[in-house]
């Protein structure tokens, strides 16, 4: 997932990432800041921090750091399901930016582990093979959580429909025998009414 957003100072913007059991996540980001007199962003904004929280499904906050304009943050996840990413520019004294408008550049990797680059180098290609051969495996390892995580979900959303069809099916009987009653006792009514009025 890579993207990017716009944000005002000290101002709070989210994302949400439906992570499987037991995920490296790893999170890059730039920020840039808004140029009145250039009418561009800068490439860079110095002195500002960027405050990211990670929280868990269950509303536990897995990861809550501040870190540079630019940087790198990562987290393990320990259960399944949507993670909330949360970013926020906190402003220093030294930053006299009031009402500036932010973009931040995000990209977000799920289950990856990066290549060594100074290992791809190696004069050994054996070691180079074999790194390659567990970063493959690594992979699949992620794969095969991923699979995990879409059938628990399938088995949760199946649960749900036939609650719900069964709901429908015993509220649809209901409905038959209250119809049912009332045109019985509408008919006796009617009857009684005949009767007394010696219409019958």
């Amino acid at each position: 997932l890579a993207l990017y957003f716009h944000s005002g100072e000290r101002e709070e913007k989210c994302i949400i990432e439906d992570v499987p059991t037991d995920t490296l996540v790893i999170g890059n980001y730039k920020v840039q800041r808004w140029d009145i007199h250039k009418q561009e962003f800068l490439e860079s904004a110095p002195g500002l921090g960027m405050f990211v929280t990670v929280t868990t499904p269950s509303a536990e906050v897995l990861l809550s750091k501040l870190y540079g304009p630019q940087g790198t943050f990562s987290f393990t996840s320990h259960q399944s399901g949507e993670h909330i990413i949360c970013l926020q520019s906190n402003s220093t004294r030294f930053v006299a930016f009031a009402g500036s408008k932010l973009r931040i550049h995000l990209d977000i990797r799920v289950g990856e582990h990066f290549l060594d680059e100074s290992a791809l180098q190696a004069k050994d290609k054996v070691n180079e093979v074999n790194f390659r051969l567990e970063h493959l495996i690594e992979q699949i390892h992620h794969i095969t959580k991923e699979q995990n995580y879409e059938r628990e979900r399938e088995e949760k959303f199946r649960k749900t429909s036939e609650e719900t069809n069964s709901n429908i099916l015993w509220w649809a009987i209901v409905q038959t025998l209250i119809l049912i009653s009332i045109g019985i006792w509408q008919i006796k009514s009617l009857r009684d009414f005949f009767i007394s009025k010696k219409l019958v």
